[in-house]
């Protein structure tokens, strides 16, 4: 009886153990399964996280380029912009030579400089296509604002601005369409001066 209520014993408490042990095996592989996907569910996060974190700096990088593009878009239009309004242009250079008020107003600016400088009288060669326009004026305007006698001469050889000197002739300054292109393609490089004047 006492070997049978052994027997008995070991047999429940090997059944036992045994069912343990497949509750314990099935609760492990539950665990390991849970383990996997978590991990997978964690990786297949964090590729998305990548994924978004690489799109949105692939979005920046694009939007930046787009504004640095259009910025200097901007810059170069506006530089482009600037350096046709600050250069004279052959076309410009012989229009505001020609023009009578514009020429009035250096000329007179030149002359008193002259005068103020110990010339006591003013020699102008002057554009013959603006003859009419200009002799009334240099004989009664500009001689009686300088106090001074005024000589002009008409030249068909200049075609825009003048030349002013005492009537010595010791020396004279040339404001002449030609020579105000002159002073300004000094300063610019070969291919400009092509494009501006021409040449």
């Amino acid at each position: 009886m006492q070997n049978k209520l052994q027997e008995l014993t070991e047999q429940l408490y090997n059944e036992g153990l045994a069912k343990g042990r497949q509750e314990g095996d099935r609760y492990l592989e539950e665990a390991r399964a849970k383990a996997e996907q978590t991990i997978v569910e964690a990786n297949r996060k964090a590729a998305e996280i990548v994924a978004k974190a690489e799109s949105d700096a692939a979005a920046l990088r694009s939007k930046a380029e787009a504004d640095i593009k259009m910025a200097s878009a901007q810059a170069l239009q506006a530089t482009r912009k600037d350096i046709e309004n600050l250069i004279v242009t052959k076309a410009s250079a012989q229009k505001a030579t020609a023009d009578p008020d514009f020429l009035k107003q250096i000329i007179r600016c030149v002359a008193e400089k002259f005068v103020a400088g110990g010339a006591s009288d003013v020699q102008l060669v002057l554009p013959a296509s603006l003859q009419a326009q200009l002799q009334p004026w240099v004989e009664a305007e500009l001689a009686s604002l300088l106090s001074a006698p005024v000589k002009a001469a008409f030249s068909k050889k200049i075609a825009g601005g003048f030349t002013i000197a005492p009537q010595d002739g010791s020396y004279y300054i040339s404001f002449t369409d030609n020579t105000f292109q002159e002073l300004i393609a000094e300063y610019l490089r070969p291919v400009t001066r092509k494009l501006l004047f021409g040449e």
